[in-house]
């Protein structure tokens, strides 16, 4: 096999581990040096340390303006209390969600396409306690995957259908978590 294979083969696997680190499981948000379970300064009660991905298709969307565009929606749903340091310290059972808008399809030091200005709406309902709710956030064209806008649903625990779409005309997109 040829250097050059090996070292593709290398930066390969070295990527794979990478990602699979990125996507395991862990404490929501810990403080450096803390246990595992160590969210917080605050004990609000039981909780089981738990964080579960949430990651949402595309949703294609009409901006500001006449502007086409995409908007991203992914994160965490976890149990918490979140550390002192966020944005929301104390805050459980619940989704923290990052939209960006567009891609970049040469990278992300390349200049981003598909991106306006718009608001995003998520629409969610708790089946477990019957629940629901809208959360609506404001999206900059600049919010790209390297500088995403952040914003957290407040579900409760449970299973809880989570749907994106935007106050423009969009085409909107769902799923189902269970919120620890």
């Amino acid at each position: 096999m040829p250097t050059s294979r090996k070292s593709l083969s290398a930066a390969a696997i070295g990527l794979l581990g990478a990602a699979l680190l990125v996507t395991a499981p862990g404490a929501a948000n810990a403080a450096p040096g803390a246990s595992a379970c160590m969210l917080g300064s605050s004990n609000v009660g039981p909780r089981s340390c738990v964080m579960r991905a949430v990651n949402l298709p595309p949703v294609m969307t009409l901006g500001d303006g006449v502007c086409a565009g995409i908007l991203s929606a992914n994160g965490t749903a976890f149990d918490g209390p979140l550390w002192r340091y966020e944005s929301t310290p104390g805050k459980t059972h619940s989704v923290k969600l990052r939209l960006a808008q567009g891609f970049s399809p040469l990278g992300e030091w390349a200049p981003t396409i598909l991106a306006c200005n718009t608001t995003a709406v998520i629409d969610w309902k708790n089946f477990r306690t019957g629940k629901s709710g809208t959360v609506k956030k404001f999206v900059r064209a600049t919010n790209n995957g390297n500088h995403p806008a952040e914003t957290y649903v407040s579900t409760g625990s449970g299973r809880v259908r989570l749907t994106v779409h935007t106050t423009r005309p969009s085409v909107p997109v769902s799923t189902v978590v269970v919120v620890p």
